[in-house]
């Protein structure tokens, strides 16, 4: 079997090469795993996020009626794949807007959402930034223990509640939010509905979460009796679940090529110094466990770079995956973390100093790394929620809630 790109392919992979190359920064950096993926300077992300839009390239796989190009979903997984790899920020439209936003309302949102909402995302503008609000303080991974309300008063609903690890939010200009509807219902995860908030409402306080990175990319959203108008439901009253359900998989199918491209890009920085490195006289390259731990990586990576294919391919033939996304994401989780480990390893004290210093490695990327990858291996879901999934839609088991 042959696992080549075809000639349309390989000359997008080439072209958003070239697009790298010629408008980033000659000196450019690109964002770490800490930063989200985002490169701190909200204007030139906002100005990138613009020229792939004149491209065509920031929504290509949507519909042309809603400013995509119509592309196939193996062009989106390598488009994905390369922007990540080159760290070219504003890719996302905030956290959500192209990935899972966008589709999501394209399957579930009124005509009045879909002509209001999906113009702004796919022309690249600041009022097309969006964030999420799903995670609580104390609704994670047990997500249908969400406590922020969304009541009904005449013609809107008044929100209250409070959403933390709020990607974007001090960004965004709307916000992707589920809150409980119903406030007994037969079964928890039955009275949540979506809902799109505008952050500019009053009643609505964004304060930053600082990482131990140093970064501001988290966010801890705070509602009080937020007015909503009703026709900003998302499909119908107490659904969200299913919903909700249907924007992860959108989440999760681009965890692989995103994570793929920013571990490739890691891993040849970690070759690269490897091979110009010696200690007590000796070159690093030639240093056995570091040559083992790094071809493992390496043997992970080509298996986590099929599994994304894999599953696109599987969506190019009209099928519905239903645990590939789970299964990418956890393969995915060990790559980062072993790659993490291993440069933190190799660097020694050079991987723990802040990025702005002189004594700084590899521009900070294995820094990034390695404080970011415990958040990563939860984000999305954790490997306890994946394996559920595999094992009720794979295995054939029972459901373990």
């Amino acid at each position: 079997m042959d696992f080549k790109f075809d000639e349309r392919l390989a000359s997008l992979q080439f072209e958003v090469a070239e697009f790298a190359k010629n408008e980033l920064p000659k000196d450019w950096i690109p964002p770490t795993l800490a930063d989200g993926g985002e490169s701190g300077d909200f204007e030139f992300d906002m100005a990138m996020a613009k020229k792939l839009a004149n491209i065509g390239w920031l929504v290509m796989s949507w519909p042309r009626e809603y400013g995509g190009q119509g592309a196939s979903v193996m062009e989106q997984t390598v488009f994905d794949l390369e922007i990540a790899y080159w760290g070219i920020p504003g890719a996302m439209m905030g956290t959500s807007g192209v990935q899972w936003v966008g589709p999501s309302l394209m399957l579930f949102g009124s005509e009045e959402q879909k002509h209001k909402y999906l113009p702004l995302i796919a022309a690249g503008e600041k009022d097309g930034v969006w964030c999420t609000g799903y995670s609580e303080p104390n609704a994670g991974s047990d997500f249908a223990n969400i406590q922020t309300r969304a009541l009904r008063n005449a013609g809107d609903y008044f929100i209250d509640g409070q959403k933390i690890w709020t990607s974007c939010a001090h960004r965004a200009r709307w916000c992707w939010l589920a809150a409980k509807t119903d406030p007994n219902p037969s079964k928890k995860h039955r009275g949540i509905s979506l809902f799109i908030v505008d952050m500019k409402s009053p009643g609505i306080t964004v304060n930053p979460i600082y990482t131990y990175y140093g970064g501001h990319h988290f966010n801890e959203v705070f509602l009080d009796n937020v007015r909503v108008p009703a026709e900003n439901l998302v499909g119908e009253e107490n659904k969200g679940w299913y919903q909700l359900m249907q924007a992860l998989a959108f989440e999760r199918r681009m965890v692989a090529p995103m994570t793929y491209g920013n571990c490739k890009r890691l891993m040849e920085e970690l070759v690269k110094y490897v091979r110009e490195t010696e200690c007590e006289g000796f070159c690093l390259a030639n240093n056995k466990v570091i040559r083992n731990k790094l071809a493992d990586i390496a043997i992970d990576l080509d298996v986590l770079r099929l599994v994304a294919f894999q599953l696109s391919w599987r969506i190019a033939q009209g099928e519905i995956p239903t645990y590939e996304s789970s299964r990418n994401k956890l393969i995915g989780d060990e790559v980062v973390r072993r790659i993490a480990i291993t440069g933190a390893n190799i660097l020694g004290a050079h991987s723990q100093v802040d990025r702005d210093s002189r004594w700084a490695k590899l521009h900070g990327l294995v820094q990034g790394a390695y404080l970011a990858f415990p958040g990563h291996l939860i984000g999305g879901g954790t490997a306890e929620i994946e394996k559920s999934i595999i094992a009720q839609f794979e295995l054939g088991l029972p459901k373990s809630y």
